[in-house]
């Protein structure tokens, strides 16, 4: 089996020359795995669990970026505040509002991802394609001073047609090339970022425009689901 920096090495390599970052997604791996993969040179994390992500921040280097990118309850997003770097999962005017109130009670802006609803999947969260329009378009969105919407997040549908994936993720593309041409001029708006592709899609998303592939048990191996 390869080494977590082996791993590491291959994607980076696959990458190069792409505008696409790596995100290690290091749910239910314990910190020795983290830090070896911290030692070979991985700066982003992503965690889909609040208490684990707060837990594995107290202990791991300080210079790492965490991304919460699991969905997110309202009531948990005060525990991150003050020091996530990136949350991908912002799915509700009512959830953004909150990381608004919890960005200005520690004199920080929070950078977000909103996610949006590509998947012929019943389980997934996001926004619509309108409702995003019209929530960008609000004077409650544009009042917020402590947030910016920095890119897109979006899962693909859990199949194997490559096809329905190639469309979900060009479809999400293509959204953020609307909102970057309608709403990029508002304070808190700077889109630069699409979060999609994981272990089994990613080189699917980088062809269609991924700045960041979400990737854990490639790198990592399998998931242990009965460790946390």
């Amino acid at each position: 089996m390869s080494s977590i920096s082996e791993n590491l090495k291959k994607f980076n390599q696959e990458l190069e020359g792409t505008p696409c970052k790596l995100v290690a997604v290091s749910k239910t791996k314990p910190v020795e795995m983290l830090q070896e993969a911290y030692d070979a040179g991985q700066r982003i994390f992503g965690e889909n669990k609040v208490q684990e992500l707060v837990d594995k921040n107290e202990v791991l280097p300080k210079d790492i970026q965490w991304h919460m990118i699991g969905h997110l309850q309202r009531n948990k997003v005060k525990y991150i505040a003050p020091f996530i770097s990136l949350i991908h999962s912002i799915d509700s005017p009512r959830l953004l509002k909150e990381v608004q109130k919890r960005a200005e009670q520690n004199d920080r802006i929070i950078d977000v991802l909103l996610q949006i609803y590509i998947a012929n999947e019943e389980t997934k969260f996001g926004f619509d394609k309108e409702e995003v329009k019209n929530f960008l378009s609000s004077d409650e969105f544009q009042s917020m001073k402590n947030v910016r919407v920095v890119g897109v997040m979006g899962m693909a549908t859990n199949t194997s047609d490559q096809s329905q994936v190639k469309s979900e993720f060009a479809s999400l593309k293509s959204l953020f090339d609307d909102l970057k041409a309608t709403f990029n001029h508002l304070d808190n708006i700077d889109l630069q970022e699409i979060s999609m592709g994981m272990s089994g899609d990613y080189k699917i998303a980088v062809e269609e425009g991924s700045t960041m592939v979400r990737v854990g048990s490639a790198i990592f191996g399998a998931r242990n689901y009965g460790k946390l």
